[in-house]
């Protein structure tokens, strides 16, 4: 026998279930609202000026894989003619790593006083900072250059990055490995800062592993010798035209949905007459 249910009860469960539409519905349009205000304040932690350098016009680009993510790049003017080149990658994904990720950007940008003079006092602060603000497993890892415009010099420390690449005049390449461990497991942690000179003509890469681990539709990845394949390709453009092409040439090659956030920076040494005026066109 059907039990008989009241007309009374069917309206108090539409009812329900209407509510329960609204809620979810609201709690949805909630979510997507703070996603994109999350958005909008992460684009403003990325570099929004490019001080010009004598001897260097450069260049750089985040492309996320989701709205916010953990890759990190910025520019600092570090005064005295001098600039600071970072690049980054948090791990995880989505806002816990653009948490950190802005966690790491303070850290820096409040002690980037002292890199002039003391650059492995400066990678060691940063560190210890970043370990009392980050959980259990998290960690970043990064490379920062200071860029002496005078002496074209850059001095490096790379945490646990990639290795930077110096494409020479004469074709030659060379690396710019790693110095130290990532950041943010080890509070009793200590670097050492490597030294790199940049000539007429040299072009200096950095990037994060969204560029070389992306994969064709065969598994094959993006890999580091394409990379230097089209950095070399691309020598005779300005960095930003460069750095354009490049990023569209990964994008093609992997033919499906991202899936890690894209950073790259190219620097292009140009001299001491033309750095300058270029730099303040692409500005």
């Amino acid at each position: 026998m059907f039990a008989l249910v009241s007309f009374d009860e069917v309206t108090h469960a539409v009812e329900a279930q209407r509510r329960a539409i609204t809620e979810r519905l609201e709690s949805d349009r909630r979510a997507t609202q703070e996603i994109e205000i999350a958005k909008e304040v992460q684009s403003r932690l990325f570099p929004q000026s490019q001080p010009p350098l004598k001897t260097l016009e450069y260049a750089g680009l985040c492309l996320q894989a989701h709205q916010v993510g953990g890759d990190y790049y910025d520019f600092l003017n570090l005064g005295s003619g001098r600039l600071g080149f970072v690049i980054g990658d948090i791990s995880g994904k989505g806002i816990a790593a653009a948490l950190l990720m802005a966690n790491l950007q303070a850290n820096l940008r409040s002690q980037c006083a002292i890199a002039l003079d003391q650059p492995q006092r400066l990678m060691c602060a940063v560190n210890h900072l970043f370990c009392d603000n980050t959980p259990d497993g998290s960690f970043a890892t990064l490379f920062f250059g200071e860029y002496d415009d005078d002496a074209s010099c850059l001095r490096y420390a790379n945490c646990g990055h990639l290795p930077g690449l110096v494409l020479r005049s004469d074709g030659a390449v060379e690396r710019l490995d790693a110095t130290a461990t990532v950041l943010g497991i080890f509070k009793d942690w200590d670097c050492t800062i490597g030294e790199c000179h940049l000539a007429c003509g040299d072009t200096l890469a950095l990037y994060t592993d969204g560029i070389t681990e992306t994969c064709d539709s065969a598994d094959e990845q993006f890999g580091e010798r394409r990379l230097i394949e089209a950095l070399q390709r691309h020598r005779e453009t300005s960095s930003q035209a460069a750095l354009a092409c490049i990023v569209e040439e990964v994008q093609r090659f992997g033919p499906h949905e991202q899936h890690d956030d894209i950073t790259l920076i190219i620097a292009k040494h140009c001299g001491d007459d033309t750095a300058s005026s270029t730099q303040l066109s692409l500005l």
